[in-house]
């Protein structure tokens, strides 16, 4: 007995020590997502052979397609934007295709300082860091106290095993969502040239949608952080189920974002669960 509680202490220490640190750095993302010099060769501005290259290849080829239907247009019952009004398109959205690194760094710098603004207000007003390794330390102190010991086979046991588990999993989950933001970030140029034509300008709404919700994310989880900060926990089992009960809120924001706005799901869980299903 002695043996196992030692073991799966040991395991959930070293999961403290090293995963919730970690869980600080890929959920607020800020613009430090950008210090990678890949990215900036594909669309960064001085680069000679890039994505904007592909984008605005792409573009001439819009150009080209519209002189071709306004052409038939004539001959045809075809419906075209007037010239002037394409023109015009062309000329705003070939600006936003060559800026889009500018662009999205200052949507990523715009969704960061929410969020960090968020934070500071309740690090203002508890004096405490609103992040995940203040909050493994608050559970510790409610589960393991200067007169007990981990037992893995108690009810203080049984929360630490499902706290550690369910944020090693939301560790996985938001890994998942830190390389789909640097996805979305480098498809940016192709999302607004859809914009030209109606008939493809369902992808930008697609792409705005999934990228706005998983950058949105990491503000929900600013608030459910601060939440959980400000009720008064102390050593007795309501505490604890509700300490529980937040955790399982930070498992599933992803869903109630994703429910509330749209978006797509990093939710490792739910995608594992339909691949089994498959």
């Amino acid at each position: 007995m002695t043996s196992i509680n030692t073991l799966f202490e040991s395991l959930f220490s070293s999961i403290d020590s090293s995963i919730y640190d970690l869980l600080d750095d890929i959920i607020f993302i800020n613009t430090g997502i950008f210090d990678n010099s890949f990215i900036e060769k594909l669309l960064g501005p001085n680069a000679s052979t890039n994505l904007l290259i592909i984008a605005n290849s792409l573009l001439i080829g819009f150009f080209v397609y519209y002189c071709f239907r306004l052409l038939f247009s004539n001959l045809y019952t075809i419906q075209v934007e007037p010239p002037y009004q394409f023109i015009f398109k062309v000329l705003v959205f070939s600006i936003c295709i060559n800026f889009s690194f500018f662009i999205c760094e200052k949507l990523v710098y715009i969704n960061s300082l929410i969020s960090s603004s968020i934070r500071a207000v309740g690090e203002n007003l508890l004096h405490k860091n609103i992040c995940f390794s203040q909050l493994i330390d608050e559970l510790n102190s409610l589960i393991i106290t200067e007169e007990s010991t981990f037992d893995f086979f108690s009810f203080d046991g049984i929360i630490k095993s499902f706290t550690s588990i369910n944020l090693l999993t939301l560790s996985f989950s938001f890994a998942l969502r830190y390389i789909m933001v640097k996805v979305f970030i480098l498809i940016t140029p192709f999302a607004i040239l859809t914009l030209l034509n109606n008939s493809t300008s369902w992808f930008f709404k697609s792409w705005f949608r999934s990228f706005f919700s998983l950058l949105i994310i990491q503000s929900f989880i600013s608030l459910i952080l601060l939440i959980i900060f400000t009720l008064d926990f102390t050593s007795d089992t309501l505490s604890k189920i509700l300490f529980v009960g937040a955790l399982f809120a930070l498992t599933k924001v992803n869903m109630y974002v994703r429910d509330l706005i749209g978006g797509i799901s990093t939710d490792i869980q739910a995608n594992f669960s339909n691949f089994t299903k498959k």
